[in-house]
């Protein structure tokens, strides 16, 4: 039997299920925002910063579409392929394309299949070395809109299978390769651009997200800060692996940038226990832009949640040393492999993740006055 359509009243196979959180079918989002959005993300990479693999896939109900995108840095170059497509009432087979998600064990252990799409290919299975984090509510408004609300959790793990990129086969191994998976829903800016009206009162954003996979837990630190500073986002959380979820307090932080730029090298973070201070000290060791084929803020050539047709597929290559591409780093959130130590007690600890920053605009203790200064010599 057929999966019934939305044009049947949106009916789909989880509605069999006692999920229902207001009285319509579960592919109707509660709220009739444009900007509803049920996303994943995912990354891939070894410790030696020479390959980053992001990947992710949206589900946006209330514009009828859904995306992907499977983005590949080696060195210096950049390759993303794009697939989209109109979206359906089947929420259990997470597809677009020849991209699909296969949950093989809730919040555990995921298949990501990437079939041969213009020249890439993918087979990995993300196995969860700790469980998930649900992180703090996130909540941003411009005037008096809601411009984002969203919940997120978050997990760090390991990655099996295999990598085809142009013919080349890249064997994925959980003893060597690590990485950081979230998925969020809610309310964010996604597909085209709506009538700007009056111009927003923003002049500047500092972010940081740092998951990071240690031997014995998981830290995860979230924040966020306006242009004068002040953190309207703040979650540090240590997690181990008898399940205990620790507090980190209120970190403070020293992000070390490349002089001319806002790219970071590194980062110091400051952060408390009960039992004392612990220090975590922050590497970059590959800088992947987002806003190049990754469909966040800033991306020039494709958006999340926009409508391009049925079956949409199309690829996209960057060099990471053009003047373009470099230009524009620090106008866009910027992904890197990280390693990172934590100091306590005397003691190091060794560590793999996501190190995620990014500074827009005026950020008065980074001394960026405009959207335009840089750091110093």
């Amino acid at each position: 039997m057929s999966t019934p359509s939305s044009a049947r009243g949106g009916l789909g196979p989880l509605d069999e299920y006692p999920l229902h959180q207001v009285p319509q079918p579960i592919g109707w989002p509660g709220p009739s925002d444009r900007h509803f959005y049920d996303r994943c993300y995912f990354n891939a990479h070894d410790r030696t910063g020479d390959i980053f693999v992001i990947s992710g896939m949206g589900y946006y109900p209330n514009l009828r579409t859904k995306d992907a995108f499977f983005l590949v840095t080696r060195g210096d170059q950049q390759t993303a392929v794009h697939l989209g497509g109109e979206i359906d009432d089947d929420r259990l087979h997470q597809h677009v394309g020849g991209y699909r998600l296969e949950v093989v064990e809730p919040l555990r252990k995921i298949r990501m299949v990437l079939e041969e799409t213009e020249g890439l290919a993918a087979d990995l299975t993300w196995e969860g070395s700790f469980e998930v984090v649900q992180e703090q509510r996130h909540v941003m408004r411009q005037g008096t809109r809601v411009t984002l609300d969203a919940q997120r959790f978050a997990q760090v793990g390991t990655w099996s299978g295999s990598l085809s990129v142009d013919g080349e086969e890249i064997a994925v191994s959980p003893d060597t390769w690590v990485g950081t998976r979230d998925r969020s829903w809610g309310i964010r800016p996604v597909g085209e651009a709506e009538p700007a009206g009056r111009p927003a009162d923003f002049d500047g954003m500092w972010w940081l997200y740092v998951p990071m996979r240690f031997e014995d837990y998981a830290i995860v630190v979230i924040m966020q800060e306006d242009g004068d500073g002040i953190r309207t986002l703040n979650d540090c959380t240590r997690v181990w692996k008898d399940g205990r979820v620790e507090q980190l307090g209120w970190p403070q932080v020293t992000i070390h940038y490349t002089p001319g730029g806002r790219t970071p090298t590194g980062a110091t973070l400051e952060c408390a226990t009960r039992q004392g201070p612990l220090r975590i000290e922050v590497e970059s060791r590959l800088a992947v832009p987002l806003h190049f084929g990754g469909g966040y803020g800033g991306d020039q050539d494709w958006l999340h949640g926009q409508w391009h047709g049925e079956s949409f597929v199309e690829r996209r290559t960057y060099d990471l040393t053009s003047e373009a591409v470099r230009s524009m780093f620090m106008f866009g959130c910027v992904d890197h492999v990280g390693r990172a130590v934590v100091h306590e007690n005397g003691t190091e600890t060794e560590g793999f993740g996501l190190f995620e920053h990014f500074s827009v605009g005026r950020h008065e203790p980074s001394g960026f006055t405009d959207f335009f200064s840089v750091a110093g010599g």
